[in-house]
């Protein structure tokens, strides 16, 4: 079957590959030549992916029938509502389905019309003076974000990234001042965050494995936020802060605003990635983003059993499977970045990596934000190359992984080497104890 992919970073490598695996005949749409797309497509096209009349001509004149898009951009300006136009079959939600992460607001109000457990007191502004009247009344403290699509970098916690009432409210006019032109205040929430992604078809879900992504650029998860810097999932597909009842609630809480969209006439097919925080009152939504998790799909996609190619099929068609399977393994991924990622990253860098070698050490590759130019490879401005190592539990996947980076070298590249190491989760255990107790 001939699919069309959208989108050249690690979670779009990670879809392709399943798809690979599943005897997909591949068609890519990409802004960066990401090598390991281009080995297993049958033909792509370095364009921008917002370019909706461009893809739409690609996807004629290579006669796909269903598409795949990874990023959320395409999804904001209606690029499967124009695929679907023309009759290609989409695994990604139209543009109003997908406002559930294109617009904070209308994800919380949704959530608050619909009586959904999980959310949290919140406030939207489109103004300074209200925001500041707003602040100086809440007892609590807040987190400051646009209403639109950040990348995961436009998220500034209060107590971390903003001090004082002041600093908040520089941040506010920031937004206000930008092309985001409303603000979303949230209460800030103490816990530990965690992802559920389930696979979506207008009506019912099925469930992946749950998975803990590190945004904070530097070890110790301290520094500014990043789009995620690494992960890692259990081989019982929970996490080990985690008890199976949080995850039964967070799953309730997604089908609850999958029925909401349904309900509003937006029907929601695809992908579909939870953000929670699980706190002493019980897992509470951050945010969900109308697609997979980047680095999380590289987690759940590298022990998928269930076929991928069926999988896009039956979110496309309305009917998916409740049984999808994943192997019992435990998966951690770390993101070689280009140094500066988070702030001000040095791109254009050549990148040497030595794939059999990865390979030997039990760990799977990913490319994400690479351009291959003349047969190298050389950095962009975000995350270059995710590194997946898989065991039959977290040790063993961080040691795989760890092992792995031997194999990729250059000179201006980072990496958190503490994601997945038995002491950063004990101390996540310790402190999920101490607030639940």
């Amino acid at each position: 079957m001939r699919i069309l992919t959208v989108g050249g970073g690690g979670r779009e490598h990670a879809a392709v590959e399943a798809l690979h695996r599943s005897g997909a005949e591949i068609y890519s749409i990409m802004k960066n030549a990401n090598p390991g797309i281009i080995r297993r497509a049958k033909a792509y096209k370095l364009i921008n992916e917002r370019l909706i009349d461009d893809i739409c001509e690609f996807a004629i004149e290579h006669d796909v029938s269903h598409a795949f898009i990874g990023p959320e951009a395409p999804l904001e300006i209606g690029l499967v509502d124009a695929l679907e136009n023309i009759g290609i079959k989409c695994a990604a939600p139209t543009k109003d389905a997908a406002r559930i992460e294109t617009s904070k607001s209308f994800m919380r109000d949704l959530v608050s019309k619909y009586n959904i457990d999980g959310n949290i007191e919140y406030a939207v502004f489109d103004n300074a003076e209200d925001a500041d009247a707003y602040l100086k009344k809440v007892t609590h403290e807040v987190v400051v974000k646009p209403i639109g699509l950040t990348g995961g970098k436009g998220v500034k916690v209060q107590g971390e990234h903003l001090r004082n009432h002041d600093e908040i409210m520089a941040y506010v006019l920031e937004i206000l001042g930008s092309s985001k032109s409303s603000v979303i205040i949230e209460e800030k929430l103490v816990g530990e965050e965690f992802t559920l992604m389930v696979f979506v078809d207008g009506r019912h879900i099925s469930p992946m494995p749950l998975v803990q992504d590190h945004k904070r650029a530097y070890e110790g998860d301290v520094g500014p936020n990043t789009g995620g810097m690494g992960s890692y999932s259990d081989a019982d597909h929970l996490l080990p802060f985690i008890p199976e009842g949080v995850r039964d609630k967070a799953l309730s809480i997604l089908r609850g605003i999958v029925d909401a969209l349904n309900a509003e006439g937006c029907p929601y097919r695809g992908p579909m990635y939870g953000q929670f925080m699980l706190t002493k009152n019980g897992p509470k939504l951050i945010e969900i983003n109308a697609r997979f998790g980047d680095p999380e799909a590289m987690n759940v996609l590298s022990i998928l059993e269930t076929d991928f190619l069926t999988l896009i099929k039956e979110m496309a068609g309305g009917k998916i499977r409740e049984d999808v399977k994943f192997r019992e393994l435990a998966t951690v991924c770390k993101y070689i970045v280009p140094r500066g990622y988070g702030t001000v990253s040095e791109s254009g860098h050549e990148i040497c990596i030595d794939e059999e070698g990865i390979r030997r050490s039990g760990a799977e590759i990913f490319y994400a934000n690479i351009d291959m130019i003349d047969g190298k490879l050389f950095t962009g401005t975000s995350r270059s190359i995710g590194i997946v190592g898989i065991g039959e539990t977290i040790e063993e996947a961080e040691k795989r992984c760890e092992d792995a980076l031997q194999y990729v070298t250059g000179d201006a590249i980072c990496v958190r080497h503490d994601i997945g190491k038995r002491e950063l989760i004990q101390k996540k255990i310790d402190r999920i104890k101490n607030i639940l107790s």
